[in-house]
């Protein structure tokens, strides 16, 4: 695990947060009434339902864990002191594609927010890597697994 510092926007630590309070609070109530539930029917060593919850126990500390040490180490992105004509950390950033004429605005968020759906591309994927450090103009040509892209930056805001 990296244990170096992380930088995150206002928005992606507060997201961190509920979901952290979600886990301790209402996510551990349910498992453990799924665990009373299983531990009920009886003979543990053959009960299907007892290991599943155990697994959804394990899964959800390993999960709280790993918020907390984020979290721990998590520093607020200061959009001052970020120039904002450059494609940087969250930045969003219109591009299009050159192939296709189509036109996407991707927020550059460190990896622990980047959630695809809501276009928030983590700076450590393919396409976040090869946007960081260009300018409204700039051609970006990024090497993908389904092949390469060819973006041109039309704007940055943040």
């Amino acid at each position: 695990m990296d244990r170096g510092r992380v930088i995150l926007t206002r928005e992606g630590r507060e997201k961190l947060c509920r979901e952290l309070e979600f886990l301790k609070g209402e996510k551990r109530r349910a498992i453990a009434k799924d665990l009373a539930r299983a531990r009920a029917h009886g003979d543990l060593s053959e009960n299907a339902e007892y290991d599943a919850a155990k697994e959804a126990q394990a899964m959800n500390e390993k999960r709280i864990a790993g918020l907390e040490d984020t979290l721990t180490r998590a520093r607020l992105l200061d959009d001052n002191a970020m120039p904002s004509d450059e494609a940087l950390l969250g930045a969003t950033v219109k591009v299009k594609d050159q192939n296709t004429g189509g036109e996407f605005d991707y927020m550059l968020v460190a990896e622990e927010e980047s959630d695809f759906g809501l276009n928030k591309i983590s700076v450590s994927s393919p396409v976040g890597k090869a946007l960081l450090g260009h300018k409204a103009g700039d051609i970006v040509e990024i090497r993908v697994p389904a092949g390469e892209l060819r973006y041109k930056i039309i704007g940055i805001s943040r």
